[in-house]
């Protein structure tokens, strides 16, 4: 299985706005074990609405995610790829306990935007 966690390269959490990801962390998972990870940079997809379409190009089946907007779980959705949103701290300790079935997530985290502003919760 093939999954992937928004990746905030300068600490290496779960970065918490899906629409602005830069970098996605890709994991490759077997028998409840991480085998592979690689970083794909997203930052030449535009964002937002492209960034559905760019994971499943690689792959992807299920997503670990911090805030997102209903627009993006739509477009997820509709390329068949899992959401597991609400998630903080370390994108590899999610990914580990992903694969192990125990990772904690939020379905109801969303994303807003506000003339301008930003909230996830």
């Amino acid at each position: 299985m093939t999954i992937a966690a928004t990746f905030d390269k300068e600490n290496g959490e779960i970065f918490q706005h899906f629409g602005r990801t830069e970098t996605f962390r890709i994991y490759t998972i077997e028998n409840g074990k991480i085998t592979d990870k690689k970083d794909v940079s997203a930052a030449e997809t535009g964002g937002h609405s492209a960034l559905a379409p760019f994971l499943k190009e690689h792959g992807v089946e299920a997503l670990i995610a911090g805030g997102i907007g209903g627009g993006a779980r739509t477009a997820l959705a509709a390329s068949g790829i899992k959401l597991y949103p609400g998630v903080s701290g370390s994108a590899d300790k999610a990914a580990e306990a992903f694969a192990e079935g125990k990772l904690q997530y939020d379905e109801n985290a969303v994303c807003h935007h506000h003339d301008g502003e930003h909230q996830c919760h």
